[in-house]
């Protein structure tokens, strides 16, 4: 019997119960449940979930590969901790695909599908101005009109890569929130742009756009920064004192805003 022959197939109960624990993670974490740096337990989602090690194993290896988890041998698993670069690598992309899909909307799209993104552009600028509303709900909604934009100029790849990219970051880009509009109809003028102007016209408008939002993630993301840059190997403990983005600010000079601190520990 060959070597190949020999091995175990993965049942499918195991590969459906894989799914369920990696569908449950990543909501988790592009819901902000999960902060960024916060340790994942193998034994307790296990336990949570009612569920073997090897599917959540399975999972958690699945959401390390698209970029939403990170791990070190004997240090544990954690929602990836980006670092400046991540984040600046992240909008250098950002821009290159989303001005060339400002420049095909402006192009190809259609009288309805620019009525319909005018329509969701009034809802984030709207949500926007309500200090007390729902953060992941505005995340949701800003993140579906520059998708959209993708969708409606008709490139099924270019759209496919904004979606894998914005997937990749959903952890900081949850954390962040979207940029605070200049005026209280900053997304509504960029849609405009977009639906009455040429594509280089367009193209340029949503260069300043994504631009704008990078000083504003870098500017929020601070704090991660100095997370991964003082305690890079740490993932369960640092020594007899537990690491936590409180700890690390309250020996920090730079003042944060408190809003930026997630629900839990980076180290527990």
């Amino acid at each position: 019997m060959s070597s190949k022959a020999a091995r175990p197939r993965k049942s499918s109960k195991n590969l459906g119960l894989a799914a369920e624990a990696y569908t449950t993670v990543r909501e988790r974490i592009i819901r902000g449940e999960l902060a960024i740096g916060q340790v994942i337990s193998r034994r307790k989602l296990a336990a949570e979930l009612g569920m073997s090690f090897l599917p959540v194993t399975e999972a958690l290896i699945r959401l390390e590969n698209e970029g939403l988890l990170e791990s070190r041998p004997r240090a544990g698993t954690r929602v990836k901790v980006p670092t400046r670069q991540d984040v600046e690598g992240h909008y250098v992309i950002r821009e290159a695909l989303e001005v060339q899909a400002a420049m095909l909307f402006a192009e190809r799209a259609e009288r309805g599908e620019r009525s319909e993104l005018l329509k969701l552009a009034k809802r984030v600028d709207v949500l926007a101005q309500q200090p007390s509303g729902d953060r992941f709900v505005l995340t949701a909604l800003h993140e579906k009109l520059h998708k959209l934009i993708a969708e409606f100029a008709r490139c099924r790849a270019l759209a496919d890569a904004i979606n894998i990219l914005y997937a990749a970051a959903a952890p900081w880009l949850c954390a962040t929130r979207p940029l605070p509009a200049n005026s209280a109809n900053e997304h509504q003028d960029l849609v405009r742009v977009l639906v009455n102007e040429s594509p280089a016209v367009a193209g340029e408008a949503m260069r300043g756009h994504i631009r704008e939002s990078m000083e504003w993630a870098l500017r929020r993301l601070e704090v991660f920064f100095r997370v991964e840059k003082e305690y890079p190997r740490e993932y369960p403990r640092t020594g007899k004192k537990s690491l936590s983005l409180d700890l690390l600010l309250s020996e920090s000079d730079t003042p944060v805003e408190a809003s930026l601190l997630p629900g839990q520990p980076v180290s527990a």
